[in-house]
């Protein structure tokens, strides 16, 4: 059961959520939440044996559900910035040099500086290789003479969602991207090729 991967749980209008377990899901379907599924993914998850029938129970989930709930999203407020999800979104590489690292030799940079009142936010994060992390220093990329690759910007909730996950199926993904293309958001530079 433990190879199950995350399912999309989406709103009853089809805008993506959360991820939840598969745990979640079941327990979703038995208490009639689920309103409709969308994608190919479909799993088989068996429970016990009825004592009396000899039967053994099973429930089938879908990899993207719709649930009817007063889920909360984060539509209207900031995604939570962590290291893993900023790498994630600036490709790992960084974005002053534009060479890829692994996650082990990137660092966050603070593009206004932390030390003079620059915020952990996402417009004004990048990932940085070390050198070029120590070469800025506590100065902004036009003091230190170097040039950012691409603007920072605060993923969308399909993007977020994207950046969250790292076993995504492919119906997920697709259902995903297409949200995320419906939804772009406004004046954002997206990262182009170093």
């Amino acid at each position: 059961m433990e190879s199950i991967p995350a399912i999309l749980k989406l709103d009853a209008g089809g805008l993506p959520v959360s991820w939840i377990r598969w745990q979640t899901a079941v327990t979703l379907y038995s208490r009639e939440r689920v309103r409709w599924v969308a994608g190919e993914g479909r799993f088989t998850i068996y429970g016990g044996i009825c004592a009396r029938t000899g039967e053994r129970s099973s429930i089938e989930i879908g990899s993207i559900i719709a649930v009817a709930d007063k889920s909360k999203r984060y539509e209207r407020s900031t995604p939570l910035l962590t290291n893993r999800t900023l790498f994630q979104r600036d490709r790992n590489l960084c974005l002053y040099c534009g060479s890829s690292f692994p996650i082990s030799q990137l660092t966050r940079d603070h593009v206004y500086p932390a030390s003079r009142g620059g915020q952990s936010v996402w417009e004004n994060c990048v990932s940085a290789c070390r050198e070029c992390n120590q070469r800025k220093d506590d100065r902004t990329p036009e003091e230190s003479g170097m040039k950012l690759l691409a603007v920072p910007y605060t993923p969308n909730l399909a993007e977020y969602l994207i950046l969250q996950n790292r076993r995504i199926l492919a119906d997920q993904m697709e259902f995903l991207q297409a949200y995320a293309r419906k939804h772009p958001k406004q004046g954002r530079a997206r990262l182009r090729s170093a």
